[in-house]
């Protein structure tokens, strides 16, 4: 473990030297000393940070909750869920019909419906902490859009388990639904009428029992949310949605920080583990086929979002760009299609697609600007900016003739 977070500290340090994200380095630091690759092997087994990698994922989720008010979700609640639903309709129906145009087979469609579909919630959340944008406006939709995708995300995997492990009882298929619907509804009525209650149990002027207290909290809701079969992620999501605004929030918020950094890191070293670079030729094309519908789709999903929230092109490009990666989820259905007996081809393309955009998303979001141009509106808004920039500037040496 102490390897791991040297291996990761050191790539992230020289790739911090020429400009380049800490997510894929961390994540290409577990390719380069796993079981799969030649030279040193840190950890031979990635199982053996399975525990420590489902802490990072609880962590930054947690972060995210803490992040995002409440008032936040009660004032956006419709536009939300169109923003969220048009990601999704766009998303996941392109993946479902790219899928089906493989030709691998019908369960096979359905789990590609889902890894091409659902955005990667951890590496969005580290974006938006890199690239300082937390505070923006667009924001707001873009933890929404995150928001719905969890949601879509325990109906999705109720109701696709009983497809892949070939149940044909219906009525299991919709208990497993109806429970995890169930817990979803209890949780955000917690976050919305128990924060009072919530905020006087973990108050305490102590730093120490303050931070044993919220992560206790957040880890325990994460494996009941598990067991209802809902995200675990999601659970530690509530959690923090609720501590975020009690009176302790801004403490836990300083506290946390140390620890989703370090545990997030090891996250990503984890599912670096877990890619064998000899699978991937095998796969290439359908993978680089698979990268460019989903490019096209979040594009159109950026400027959806954006023209529901009445946004920029700017704004749009960052929406497009920081919902790109693709990850935990995607390995999530690669573990359940490879147990089910699935095409054998399914878990090279995942892991190829995946860590294809876990590299090119954080990237084309510190570039969204580039995007921006060439979206509707983008070079008037550019023209408009130098402009504006040119005339301060004139401004300015006028007042120094002064």
């Amino acid at each position: 473990m102490g390897g791991a977070f040297l291996a990761a500290a050191v790539l992230a340090r020289l790739g911090g030297r020429i400009g380049l994200p800490t997510i894929p380095l961390f994540i290409l630091a577990g390719i380069l000393l796993g079981p799969h690759t030649p030279g040193v092997v840190l950890v031979s087994d990635p199982h053996d940070l399975e525990m420590l990698s489902a802490l990072g994922l609880v962590l930054l989720l947690f972060y995210l909750g803490l992040e995002f008010h409440m008032d936040d979700l009660k004032a956006g609640g419709r536009k939300m869920a169109v923003a969220g639903g048009a990601y999704l309709v766009l998303n996941v129906g392109a993946g479902l019909g790219f899928g089906f145009a493989l030709g691998w087979g019908t369960s096979e469609a359905l789990v590609l419906a889902g890894v091409l579909g659902i955005s990667s919630s951890a590496i969005v959340t580290k974006v938006l902490v890199d690239t300082g944008r937390l505070g923006n406006p667009e924001t707001k939709p873009i933890l929404g859009i995150i928001v719905v995708e969890d949601v879509f995300l325990a109906l999705y995997l109720a109701a696709l388990q009983p497809i892949l492990s070939g149940a044909d009882s219906l009525s299991s298929a919709l208990l497993d639904g109806g429970k995890a619907f169930g817990f979803l509804l209890l949780l955000a009525l917690a976050a919305r009428f128990g924060t009072k209650l919530v905020g006087r149990l973990i108050n305490t002027p102590d730093d120490e029992l303050l931070v044993i207290s919220f992560l206790g909290a957040a880890v325990f809701l994460a494996g009941v949310s598990e067991w209802f079969g809902v995200a675990d992620a999601i659970g530690a999501f509530m959690v923090g949605l609720m501590l975020g605004s009690t009176s302790s929030g801004e403490r836990i918020l300083k506290l946390v920080h140390p620890l989703r950094d370090a545990f997030g890191a090891i996250f990503f070293f984890a599912f670096g583990l877990s890619i064998d670079p000899g699978d991937l030729p095998v796969v290439l094309w359908p993978v680089l086929a698979a990268v460019a519908v989903t490019l096209l789709m979040n594009v159109l999903a950026g400027l959806a979002a954006a023209k529901v929230y009445g946004f920029g092109p700017g704004p749009a490009a960052n929406i497009s760009t920081t919902l790109l990666a693709r990850g935990e989820f995607a390995l999530i259905l690669a573990t359940m299609a490879a147990a089910a007996g699935l095409d054998e081809r399914l878990s090279p393309f995942i892991a190829g697609y995946v860590l294809l955009l876990a590299v090119l998303g954080p990237l084309a979001a510190g570039q969204s600007r580039w995007l921006a141009r060439v979206l509707p509106g983008g070079r008037r808004a550019a023209a408009s900016g130098s402009a504006s920039a040119s005339a301060s500037a004139s401004e300015e040496r006028v007042g120094a003739g002064v």
